[in-house]
C-alpha cells in the first residue's frame, strides 16, 4: 500500500518544480534537436544578411535614441534611482 504522497507519474508537485520540470524536458528536446541537426549535416545556412540587417538598424535605433533622449532617461533613471529608500 502507498501514501497519499507517492505519485506514479514522474512530474514534480507545486508550481515551481513544474517550471522547473518545463523547463528540463524543454531543453532535453531542445538538445536532441540540436544533436539530429548536427548528425545530420543540414544544408540550411540560415539568413545571414537578414541577421546582420537587424542587428545594424537595432544599433542604429539604440542610437539613436540614445542621442535624442538620452539626457532625459538618465534624469528618469537617476530619479528613480534617488526614490528608492532603505529597508
Amino acid at each position: 500500500m502507498t501514501s497519499g504522497t507517492e505519485s506514479t507519474d514522474d512530474r514534480p508537485a507545486g508550481r515551481t518544480a513544474a517550471l522547473l520540470w518545463g523547463s528540463l524536458v524543454w531543453g532535453a528536446t531542445a538538445w536532441t534537436g540540436v544533436q539530429r541537426r548536427l548528425r545530420t549535416g543540414g544544408t540550411d545556412r540560415g539568413d545571414v544578411p537578414g541577421w546582420v540587417l537587424v542587428t545594424l538598424m537595432t544599433a542604429g535605433l539604440v542610437t539613436a535614441l540614445w542621442i535624442i533622449a538620452g539626457d532625459a532617461l538618465g534624469r528618469v533613471f537617476e530619479d528613480a534611482i534617488t526614490s528608492v529608500k532603505a529597508p
